[in-house]
């Protein structure tokens, strides 16, 4: 989709578009737990359903919510766990970008589903 049909989607349906861009920043904030441990639980999520763009952009907002490597590889676990082991290679994807970003690399990162994309 491009971001002028996206933008001609919210401008006829701004109730029901944006809806997913509104509930990532009321749930991916700190509450009672921390914002970074719940979106290592999307991360987890997003490498058990296979859904490569959310894995970048969901690692990429771990990285700048604070998470460390240990902390994101015990969520991955818990994936490759709960989904069977052929989730491991999608789990090395959340651990290259994570790589990535630590070496200062710029990580393109949209997350799926609309044009949102993690800064």
């Amino acid at each position: 989709m491009t971001d002028r049909n996206y933008m001609e989607l919210r401008r006829l349906s701004p109730k029901v578009t944006g809806g997913l861009i509104r509930m990532r920043a009321e749930t991916f904030r700190d509450a009672v737990v921390p914002a970074k441990y719940k979106i290592l639980a999307a991360i987890a999520i997003v490498v058990a359903t296979k859904c490569e763009p959310c894995i970048r952009g969901y690692t990429k907002m771990a990285f700048q919510a604070g998470a460390t490597k240990v902390e994101l590889v015990e969520f991955l676990n818990v994936a490759m766990t709960e989904a069977g082991c052929p989730r491991e290679q999608w789990v090395l994807k959340a651990v290259e970008v994570f790589q990535q970003l630590e070496s200062g690399q710029p990580v393109n990162a949209d997350i799926c589903c609309h044009n949102e994309t993690v800064n």
